[in-house]
């Protein structure tokens, strides 16, 4: 039963989860504090553990030789040596070893009110023995002094969230890997393309304007003179919708009405500008590279639907940028990001490198490709639908399965 105590209290103090364990610490519980501050110093636990141990089984096999000699003379020790190495290994080792793992907490506290006056007790005798080890590593150039904790990576932490099971529910499950995904990822993975931004041109005749502020579904709309590239700032509905109607309505009400531009370098990442929009009160921002041509421009939504998913106003609503056709066809905008492919398709396409579906497509087959083009884009069979301006327009790509829906920016298939 000792053997089996300090076999099985090694292996539960070894496997607690060091995250719950320091919860457990802030809330005070005693087991959990004795058994982190026991943690602190895991040569000197290992040592007192493995003292006890040894000794407990090296009397029981003093005691079995003895009871073995006195039975059945110098024919019993092979016995007792059988024997006991069978009964240690069974009750002793394996079976203490595997509850200990399963159940690690019942142990580790238990374990760790035993072991701290213990240690206490002992502590002269595990210092000889751990100096003892510690000169016999250094010889062979191990120096454990030296040895500094590993800090958790990036892709360890997704692993721990991906793996905690029923532990976070799905949908706090996606929110953490948004979160962590915000380090990695920049502005330019996100941005709304140049090509793409609906903004107003000043040099449209002054109904038109009014039209276009009336019908666009954006909250803010950059301005800009003749060319999107010659951005002056941008026009907030709310504000412009207070003297819409007024009779000296025109272009310099525009410009005395705009928010200054606010621009932002392409390799900023996703982390990093989400501070600064709440630092600078922005929710909109022009992207620029390093030559200060504008590139494209994301919002504060931009960032937030990386964490929290797309908004819709309709629960039915599909993603824009996917549609559903007949059969097990799908028909996939090139503007569309690889992000967003990767989580609505389930795909694992790199993102390292180009952007977007049509810079990926480009990027791969090292030219233009034609209408009616088929390729395998990292072992995903896609065809070239249509081409624009020397652009990938649209792609379609078939499903082995059948398709269910495409329903808040997922793919349910049968």
């Amino acid at each position: 039963m000792l053997s089996a105590f300090f076999s099985g209290s090694e292996t539960a103090l070894m496997r607690l989860n060091r995250y719950r364990l320091l919860h457990l610490v802030k809330n005070k519980h005693l087991g959990a504090t004795l058994a982190h501050k026991l943690l602190q110093k895991p040569d000197r636990l290992i040592g007192l553990i493995l003292l006890g141990n040894n000794f407990i089984n090296i009397f029981a096999s003093s005691i079995a030789t003895i009871i073995a000699l006195r039975l059945y003379g110098e024919a019993g020790i092979a016995i007792a040596a059988g024997l006991l190495t069978f009964v240690i290994l069974i009750f002793s080792e394996v079976a203490p070893k595997t509850w200990a793992a399963a159940y690690p907490e019942r142990l580790a506290f238990i374990a760790s009110v035993i072991y701290t006056p213990l240690l206490k007790l002992l502590n002269p005798l595990v210092w000889v023995i751990n100096a003892l080890s510690n000169q016999l590593l250094r010889v062979f150039g191990i120096d454990i002094k030296n040895h500094i904790e590993s800090e958790i990576h990036h892709d360890e932490l997704r692993t721990v969230v991906t793996e905690a099971g029923s532990l976070i529910p799905h949908e706090h499950k996606e929110m953490l890997l948004g979160i962590l995904d915000l380090q990695q990822a920049t502005v330019e993975d996100i941005m709304t393309p140049i090509n793409e931004i609906h903004g107003i041109d000043l040099d449209d005749d002054i109904d038109d304007i009014k039209k276009q502020i009336l019908n666009s579904p954006y909250s803010n709309l950059p301005i800009f003179t003749t060319n999107i590239d010659s951005i002056q700032g941008y026009l907030r509905k709310k504000d412009i919708f207070a003297v819409i109607n007024d009779s000296d309505f025109n272009s310099e009400t525009l410009l005395t009405s705009q928010t200054e531009p606010y621009f932002i370098p392409n390799n900023t990442s996703l982390y990093k500008q989400l501070i600064n929009f709440q630092q600078n009160k922005k929710r909109l921002a022009i992207i620029v590279n390093e030559y200060g041509n504008i590139l494209g421009l994301i919002s504060l939504q931009d960032v937030l639907e990386e964490v929290i998913g797309e908004f819709t106003t309709d629960p039915s609503d599909s993603s824009p940028n996917i549609q559903k056709q007949a059969g097990n066809t799908l028909l996939i905008s090139g503007n569309i990001t690889i992000r967003e492919l990767n989580r609505t398709l389930n795909w694992s396409l790199p993102t390292d490198g180009a952007k977007t579906l049509n810079g990926l497509i480009i990027e791969h087959l090292e030219s233009i490709p034609e209408q009616g083009t088929s390729l395998k884009l990292y072992n995903y069979p896609i065809e070239v639908v249509q081409m624009e301006d020397n652009t990938v327009k649209l792609a379609k790509f078939h499903f082995s399965k059948p398709i269910e829906k495409v329903h808040n920016n997922s793919i349910h298939l049968h």
